[in-house]
């Protein structure tokens, strides 16, 4: 960890209220310091460079540079700071990417109550840590590549929420205030399933989830 055993965080958001979200979660916490914060990633790779962090932590669509890029440049330049994506998407190629880049860690900013802190203390200690849906994308993955899967396995815990109260005859609406979630996030979890599953209806995405067993008939 960094000097005095604190952990030195550098912060790279273009969102402002984003990054004062964060650092207003660090700085109740004695073992945290927020070093440094960035707006882009070309800045966030200098700014790792001349502060040193134990962890920055990146959005992946970063103006400039963006997050994969800065990743790749700082675990090259920078290889004691550990690298921890912080961002609302979950799409399996970007994931793979960053990882491919040299980030130990992905957290969904829908968790970051939940997860930004242990996460950011397990990249301190050279370890990873991924937001609960972004595991199960990486197992569904390994499923796949292995032939071990099934359409099941492809779809992330939340997906599979989404699929059920959809076929249960929820509208996008209810299903986003059952699960306190947007409705451009419903959609987006609507679409990356069906995508997944191959199918171009929502009569199909209801057979799936009967034939499943996610909806009792």
């Amino acid at each position: 960890m960094g000097r005095y055993n604190m952990v030195r965080i550098l912060l790279a958001d273009d969102h402002s209220v984003v990054r004062r979200g964060l650092r207003a979660l660090f700085e109740v916490r004695h073992e945290f310091s927020v070093c440094a914060e960035a707006s882009n990633g070309r800045d966030a790779v200098e700014l790792v460079l001349h502060h040193k962090p134990d962890v920055a932590i990146l959005d992946i669509s970063l103006p400039v540079l963006n997050g994969i890029e800065a990743t790749r440049k700082i675990r090259k330049e920078a290889p004691e700071t550990e690298v921890l994506i912080f961002t609302q998407y979950n799409r399996e190629n970007e994931i793979r990417n960053v990882l491919h880049a040299g980030a130990r860690g992905y957290v969904l900013k829908s968790d970051a109550d939940e997860h930004i802190l242990g996460a950011v203390e397990a990249l301190a200690r050279h370890s990873v840590f991924f937001s609960d849906d972004v595991s199960e994308i990486l197992l569904a993955d390994f499923f796949g590549q292995t032939g071990l899967g099934n359409n099941t396995h492809q779809l992330t815990s939340r997906e599979r929420k989404v699929v059920q109260l959809i076929a249960e005859g929820n509208s996008n609406k209810k299903t986003a205030s059952v699960l306190s979630i947007s409705v451009k996030t419903v959609e987006t979890h609507r679409c990356a399933s069906m995508r997944k599953l191959d199918v171009h209806s929502t009569a199909q995405l209801v057979r799936y989830a009967f034939r499943e067993g996610l909806v009792q008939p």
